[in-house]
């Protein structure tokens, strides 16, 4: 049987699904252990059930909790890079940031000083919204050295500067995290934008301050390995957090997402990609927009569950880089 209580200098270890069926247990994060706090982690893995910053077909506060029962397909080791990150850190599910369905400053706040406390504690987050408001909080938690570069998967560019009258939604963290000195426009990649827009000021504001925009049309001419190369290029060395709206994919990949938009990248594209940020200097990242309710047999959120996989690979051989353990 597999205990999940804390033992001194022990390395961590999911649960392995070869010796105790997939079924069996309390659902965490790739079978991880939970831990009610971030001490003496690597990596944190978190929720963060927030979607008060939608504005149309809502439910991604349940993408945490669904992402969390399809990640128990998930196994240990990445058959592409062999990257096996639970030998590389110490990870663990940290729980979900507090949030009140009632108040979204409020909950904005708590999500903030729910990071704070990952980010405090040395360790790197990989989260799973929610809406893509979280990554403004989440980025205002963990950033307190400067801007920091921003890879960013997406159909939309979220750069608006308001919608409906509200200044921080999901159609805004990037241009707020820009405002607010949190990531730096010229170190930042918006990839896979494409659909209708309100008008062309949607995304203006991405070229105007210098991001490096890749829309689907730009992926497509440019194919996978050059837009490997291209966030290498942009990005460096410098520290870097990566963030992946779910409705980046092609809808046929991802049914329950509240603003779809045909003619995305396919699941293979984006582990492709993600595969590719090997070597960059990860500081942490997340999936965003799953939302169970659109899609209840989970097919969203077993893509959602394999992406958080991937990004979990990719800032666990940075994290051990920087540890002199690669």
């Amino acid at each position: 049987m597999n205990d999940h209580s804390p033992r001194q200098n022990e390395p961590l270890r999911p649960i392995d699904s070869a010796v105790i069926p997939r079924f069996a247990h309390i659902a965490t994060f790739m079978r991880t252990p939970y831990r009610p706090s971030a001490a003496g982690l690597d990596i944190a893995l978190a929720g963060v059930p927030f979607d008060l910053g939608s504005t149309n077909r809502d439910g991604p506060r349940h993408g945490p909790a669904q992402i969390r029962e399809m990640s128990r397909l998930i196994r240990q080791v990445n058959p592409t890079t062999r990257v096996a990150p639970f030998e590389l850190c110490q990870v663990a599910d940290v729980g979900d940031a507090p949030v009140n369905p009632l108040d979204a400053a409020g909950s904005i706040d708590k999500i903030t000083a729910f990071f704070a406390d990952i980010a405090k504690a040395g360790a790197a987050p990989v989260s799973v919204g929610g809406d893509h408001t979280v990554t403004l909080p989440i980025l205002r938690g963990i950033v307190k050295n400067g801007p920091v570069g921003c890879v960013h998967f997406d159909a939309h560019a979220d750069t608006l500067d308001e919608l409906l009258g509200s200044r921080i939604n999901h159609a805004t963290p990037f241009r707020r995290a820009v405002e607010e000195g949190i990531i730096d426009p010229k170190r930042t990649l918006q990839i896979g934008l494409r659909g209708t827009r309100y008008s062309d000021e949607d995304i203006q504001y991405g070229y105007d301050a210098g991001m490096r925009i890749i829309t689907m049309d730009d992926f497509d001419e440019m194919g996978r390995k050059e837009v490997v190369r291209e966030i290498h290029r942009v990005v460096g060395q410098h520290p870097t957090y990566v963030t992946f709206d779910i409705d980046g994919l092609d809808p046929v990949f991802c049914p329950g997402t509240g603003a779809p938009e045909p003619g995305g990248l396919t699941m293979r594209d984006a582990q492709v990609v993600l595969r590719g940020l090997m070597g960059l200097n990860l500081i942490g990242g997340d999936v965003c927009e799953v939302s169970p309710p659109l899609d209840p047999q989970g097919h969203t959120a077993l893509n959602g569950a394999n992406l958080m996989f991937e990004i979990l690979c990719i800032v666990a051989d940075s994290v051990a880089r920087r540890k002199g353990g690669r």
